[in-house]
């Protein structure tokens, strides 16, 4: 029998189903906003069908977990029930992970910085029921505060556009369309290049480098972001005194300030202040191998010695520990711990003197409040944060372990951040180069082990996905980047079985992200480039050719350096032609403006000037020698396999050539030292 009751609690009961659409999402951000008074959807189809029927405009939210002012807004605006039944009265409310969804993030982005001329996260975008945006920022506070609008204030203005004003909104949804359309479409519209020449390139970026580094090393004001790719850019040009300081200055700052973790390893997002000293604490899986992979080959650059190879394997280490699971590495930690910015990492004298008395090591309070720098004027709010003193070496002395060990001990009775569990394709495979570079045997194994648990977790018959979630399909990044951990392996092992594998890949990225017809010696012109997403992809309103680097190398950059990678392990004409054409096509860019293209840059360099290194037969000194060296643009080739650049090669000789030139074989470490030596830096073309 229907009763009022009844109706009422089968009400609320699908009020609160609807109300917990994320509970089950696969990504932790979404999880974290579940129980939101907000009525969220993932991105989907039906949230756009929904905003169709009901004929209202969609609030887009997209962030990730580990992002700070997300949980600001999200405590100030997405908690507050009145702001929530106003959103859910007008708005269809869409919420997205940047990290699962990158695709969808840099479409609303190339939006976002239409309007405001900036971007970050949280973003908030109000789009047409057909996915176009009409307006478009960052974080909003929930009040009008310090010149910045209202969330609430916002929403009204944006719903009486809809309601009473749609010309004027569809106006500015055209304007705003063709400037995506114009960022998403930027190698179309390129002028051709006064000089063709990747030399100019080369030295463009060099001086604006070297210009932009200031006293505290880096490349900007604050706040400072790591670029490990202008570092890698300037690491075959140390002959020059200032591109050598810059790098020195940079790499010795990020590694000894409070970016920093000194304790637990790892570094922070940024860095608030132009010191790096005061970090945003949160910790990206991506940050940790794209830092350790410039550390490593820096400190070869500079013929070893330096304490920056220290640095990678602390970095690794971290990796190893805090961000382990079953299969793969999680994307990150969160800046906040129990809503305190980085709580679990600041320390006051007080704190660090009754951890080491209970740990018996109170002759040992002095050296360690120095070392760490403990003392003078607090630097974080009223609290310190661990950094290096002058003079004090990077890794940790014997007598200092068992110190860290015990301050370790004391943060991890501290409420601890959050951890983002998803596995993403493209930095673990990062991590996995990187584990690779080291060159320690048990990192090596890690690294096998990690592409195989990667095959295992993201290929379902046949399909790659981003996540191990396998909410979307893998990007041309979460590809290239696996294709070139692939040939990581190959070089580490000499066993075909990878390079076999990363062929496997590259073909599949061919398949699913090239643009137009594939380039053959007789059409080498075919084709426009990469597409960032999959053409499986079908619930984008555009496609784009992610081209510009960031925080991370573009798809476009790192396929290239796939292309050009498996075009001299394989000498197939097919990854020759297809590099050769997304250069041909970003040329103006790489030549004219390389600081928005560093690492398509070092992609081009790499296919113009590489090196092949081989080296025939069992392992021994002529490998580790070759390891040992700096090779900024090349490949190492080693054992008996089916490679044709091992093919007619004697065993005990050491070949290093160049576009299938070789020079004279060597049969000695040092004669094979001295050779990659003087192999001269060709002029780029």
């Amino acid at each position: 029998m229907e009763t009022f009751a009844s109706n009422v609690v089968r009400g609320l009961y699908a009020s609160c189903v609807t109300l917990n659409r994320l509970k089950d999402a696969h990504s932790a951000y979404l999880r974290q906003h579940a129980d939101n008074p907000v009525d969220w959807w993932e991105w989907s189809p039906e949230a756009f069908e929904e905003a169709r029927r009901r004929d209202v405009p969609i609030f887009l939210s997209v962030g990730y977990a580990a992002c700070h002012w997300c949980h600001v807004m999200a405590h100030e605006s997405f908690e507050n029930d009145e702001i929530a039944a106003y959103l859910n009265q007008n708005f269809v409310a869409i919420k997205v992970d940047r990290e699962e969804r990158p695709d969808v993030d840099s479409i609303y982005m190339s939006a976002t910085q239409a309007v405001s001329g900036h971007g970050g996260w949280p973003m908030s975008v109000f789009l047409q029921p057909d996915g176009r945006a009409f307006m478009a920022g960052t974080y909003y506070p929930p009040v009008d505060r310090q010149g910045h609008p209202g969330f609430l204030r916002l929403m009204q203005a944006m719903h009486d556009g809809w309601e009473n004003q749609r010309p004027l909104i569809d106006r500015q949804t055209d304007e705003i369309s063709r400037a995506v359309e114009q960022e998403l479409s930027v190698l179309d519209r390129l002028q051709p290049a006064t000089s063709s020449a990747l030399q100019d390139g080369v030295d463009v970026l060099e001086s604006n480098l070297v210009a932009a580094c200031d006293e505290f090393g880096g490349f900007s004001r604050a706040p400072k972001f790591p670029r490990p790719s202008y570092v890698t850019s300037l690491l075959s040009r140390l002959h020059h005194a200032a591109v050598k300081a810059v790098v020195t200055l940079t790499l010795d700052a990020m590694s000894r300030r409070g970016l920093y973790d000194h304790l637990r390893g790892g570094f922070a997002r940024y860095s608030v202040d132009a010191k790096w000293h005061v970090p945003h604490f949160e910790k990206m899986l991506s940050d940790q191998a794209l830092l350790a992979l410039v550390y490593l080959r820096a400190d070869r650059a500079m013929g070893g010695g330096t304490p920056w190879r220290a640095v990678a394997l602390d970095t690794l280490e971290f990796v190893r520990t805090d961000l382990r699971l079953p299969l793969g590495f999680a994307s990150s930690l969160d800046a906040d711990s129990n809503g305190e910015e980085g709580a679990h990492t600041t320390w006051t004298p007080d704190e660090v003197k009754a951890a080491l008395e209970a740990a018996g090591l109170h002759e040992l309070i002095d050296d360690t409040l120095y070392r760490y720098e403990l003392h003078g004027d607090a630097t974080f709010e009223g609290r310190y944060i661990p950094q290096l003193a002058p003079g004090v070496p990077f890794a940790t002395p014997a007598e200092f372990v068992p110190v860290r060990a015990a301050l370790c001990a004391v943060r991890a009775l501290r409420p601890q951040p959050g951890r983002d569990d998803k596995v993403i394709l493209e930095w673990n495979a990062m991590t996995a180069v990187a584990l690779f570079e080291t060159f320690e045997p048990a990192l090596v194994e890690d690294a096998i082990q990690l592409l195989d648990d990667l095959t295992a977790s993201h290929n379902v018959e046949g399909v790659w996905y981003r996540t191990d979630g396998r909410t979307s399909h893998a990007t041309a990044a979460d590809l290239a980047w696996f294709a070139i951990a692939l040939t990581s392996a190959f070089e580490a092992t000499g066993d075909d079985i990878y390079l076999d594998r990363s062929v496997a890949v590259a073909e599949y990225l061919l398949e699913n992200h090239w643009e137009g017809g594939l380039p053959t010696s007789e059409t080498p012109h075919s084709g426009t480039g990469i597409l960032s997403s999959s053409k499986s992809q079908s619930d984008l309103p555009w496609r784009a050719r992610d081209v510009f680097d960031g925080a991370t190398p573009s798809g476009y950059a790192t396929a290239t350096m796939a292309f050009a990678r498996l075009a001299k392990l394989t000498g197939e004409v097919r990854y020759l032609l297809s590099a050769e054409r997304l250069i041909e096509l970003a040329r103006p860019l790489i030549t004219e403006h390389p600081t928005a293209v560093p690492d398509l840059l070092e992609a081009a360099l790499f296919h113009e000037q590489g090196l092949e290194v081989v080296i025939p037969g069992a392992s021994g000194p002529l490998l580790d020698e070759a390891r040992r060296a700096f090779i900024p643009h090349g490949v190492l080739v080693h054992g008996s396999g089916g490679s044709p650049l091992l093919q007619g090669r004697t065993v005990g000789s050491a070949y290093v050539c160049r576009n299938n030139s070789c020079q004279t074989p060597v049969d000695s470490p040092v004669a094979l030292r001295r050779q990659l030596a003087s192999v001269p830096q060709e002029e780029a073309s």
